[in-house]
This record gives C-alpha cells, sequence and structure tokens, in this order.
C-alpha cells in the first residue's frame, strides 16, 4: 500500500477543511489558498497564487501577522496572534456575504521546509461563534451582577450594593480626607399603612416613596438604595453635615408632597419620613458601623420628636439637631 496520499484525495480534504490554509513561500508569494479562504475573501485561488500576501493585503504589512511570518521564518518556530489583540486580521466575512462585519479570526503561523524552498502555513479559524457565546455569557454574567445589587421590588439600590458603596466612599475619603454623609429613612406608620390597605398596596407605596426618593439625588456618585422592608438609605460623598440636611429636608418634604393618603391608625393623614442623618468624621465617624449607628439613632430620635422631620448628628459635641 503507498504511504502517499492520492492527489485527488488532497485536492479533497483541503476543500472540505473548516479553516482557511495559505501558504506563502520565502518571499511571501502565496502558492497555497484553500477553499474555506476563496469563499470568506471573495477571492479565488485562481486570482492570488503568485500574488506577494502582503501586496494582496497591503492593511497586513507592518501588522503583527507579518511580524509573526517574518519570525517563524527566522525562528522555525510557530507564531500565534492573539485573538484578542488580532481579532480579524484578515477581511474574511461569512461564506457568499463579502461584506459587513468581519468574521473573529484565531491565525496560527507555522514555517516549514519542502526539499530545500522554505514556506510558511497560516492556519485561519473563524472564531465568530466562540467568541460571541463568550460576549453573551460576559453580557448574562453581568447582568445577573446588576440585578445582585438591585432591590427587586422598587428597583433602587439593595442592601448589598449599599454596603457596598458605604465601604468604597469610606475607604476613599478616608484616603483623601474627604467629606461623606449618610441618609437613614424610614416611612412613619408603615405598619398601619399595611395592616388598613394590605401589603399589595404597601409595596405600591414603597415603590412610590422610592421613585420619589431616588429622583433627588441627581449626581452620579450619590446612592438611593433600599435599606430594609420600609427603610431607605442614602451615601452622599463631598457631603458636609449642613449640605446633607439640606438633601434630607428636601426629601422628607418631597414624600409629603406625594399626598399619599396614610391608614387611621397613622399620626399623619398622609405617608411622611423620619430621616437621620450622619456625616464622616475621621476622629469618631471612621467606619461603616460608626456612622450607620449615629444616623440610626438620629432616625429613632426623629421618631420620638414626632415623625416628619430630620435630625442630624453632631460629633463634636455628641448633640442632636433637629432640622425641620
Amino acid at each position: 500500500m503507498s504511504d502517499s496520499v492520492p492527489a485527488p484525495l488532497s485536492a479533497r480534504v483541503l476543500g472540505l477543511a473548516n479553516l482557511g490554509l495559505i501558504v506563502i513561500d520565502a518571499d511571501h508569494r502565496i502558492v497555497m489558498w484553500n477553499q474555506w479562504m476563496a469563499s470568506r475573501s471573495g477571492k479565488s485561488s485562481h486570482r492570488v497564487i503568485g500574488q506577494d500576501l502582503f501586496d494582496l493585503y497591503g492593511e497586513l504589512r507592518g501588522q503583527r501577522l507579518e511580524h509573526a511570518v517574518l519570525s517563524a521564518m527566522q525562528s522555525s518556530l510557530p507564531q500565534t496572534l492573539s485573538p484578542s489583540l488580532n481579532p480579524s486580521p484578515f477581511p474574511l466575512y461569512p461564506a457568499g456575504t463579502w461584506g459587513g462585519e468581519r468574521v473573529e479570526q484565531a491565525v496560527a503561523v507555522t514555517p516549514f521546509n519542502e526539499g530545500k524552498e522554505r514556506y510558511c502555513l497560516i492556519e485561519v479559524s473563524d472564531i465568530s461563534t466562540i467568541v460571541g457565546r463568550e460576549r453573551q455569557l460576559r453580557s448574562q454574567a453581568e447582568a445577573l451582577r446588576a440585578q445582585s445589587y438591585v432591590d427587586g421590588l422598587t428597583g433602587i439600590a439593595n442592601r448589598r450594593h449599599f454596603d457596598v458603596a458605604l465601604d468604597r466612599e469610606l475607604r476613599r475619603a478616608l484616603r483623601n480626607e474627604g467629606q461623606l454623609s449618610l441618609l437613614l429613612m424610614d416611612i412613619d406608620s408603615f405598619k398601619a399603612y399595611n395592616d388598613h390597605f394590605g401589603h399589595q398596596q404597601g409595596d405600591a407605596c414603597l415603590s412610590m416613596v422610592a421613585e420619589a426618593f431616588a429622583s433627588m439625588l441627581q449626581r452620579p456618585a450619590d446612592l438611593a438604595a433600599r435599606y430594609g422592608g420600609e427603610e431607605f438609605a442614602a451615601v452622599l460623598p463631598d457631603t458636609s453635615a449642613e449640605q446633607a440636611a439640606v438633601h434630607a429636608e428636601a426629601i422628607r418634604a418631597k414624600i409629603a408632597s406625594l399626598d399619599i393618603g396614610h391608614a387611621p391608625a397613622a399620626t399623619r393623614p398622609h405617608v411622611t419620613m423620619s430621616i437621620g442623618v450622619a456625616t464622616f468624621d475621621k476622629d469618631q465617624l471612621n467606619s461603616a458601623a460608626a456612622m450607620l449607628a449615629a444616623a440610626d439613632s438620629c432616625l429613632y430620635a426623629a421618631k420620638r420628636a414626632g415623625r416628619d422631620c430630620v435630625i442630624v448628628y453632631r460629633p463634636q459635641d455628641h448633640q442632636q439637631e433637629t432640622a425641620a
């Protein structure tokens, strides 16, 4: 039995190969161009055989593929082009289209000798499907990650997102000796609202309040979050205690202006909000736990003061001051 593959069979195999096969000689002249390349380039083998590859595709000259060919020829070592750095070196398109968006490619360059002649095999694989699947998986992962930071009911940031943002901004404030304020707020008499109107209407109330609250925070770095149940929170970078008090009062007034009718058992005829404010201080309120405890104490002080008001924590004299 002969060890050699019959020429017709070799041609048939090359025609069926599901990747581009190019062979160039030492002068970069094309000596082989398979059907895969022809169907995706719009250039038949009869048109390209004998041409300098880098004259045929001038855009490749001086680029990574030419460097890979030169390096392979000189070192006798195979070379590969990173798809992330060279996603589509050849102007190749889905078979038969020869236009639109190029297919993503993986390219391998292998030098070899045939007798005394020096050649280089260039293999081109279409990895568009693989890359597309990877992009889809990344997109899905990002979407899941985004969902893990969003409260399912209200659509604003959830407690997890709040914790991450507060920790990040605290580290930044400590590093830069910057300002940072925290608001903790609670819908007044919300249990009475739920008991009277039911949980479905209660959820609708939470969503309306969350939307109104979030609309009051206009800066990109500000974060509006649902802290839990009927509690909400805001992280306000680069914000002093005085500025935070103004923000909090504007939010309190906004919620009151919604004019949402309350339950008969509530202390106010319409839905209102109590707010506690704490501001970063490098000596005392310099941790998430300390800031949260301070804001929480102010929130409950606002409840005791009659609700529908803002109380600001003053670390310098350990006093709390009613803002509205």
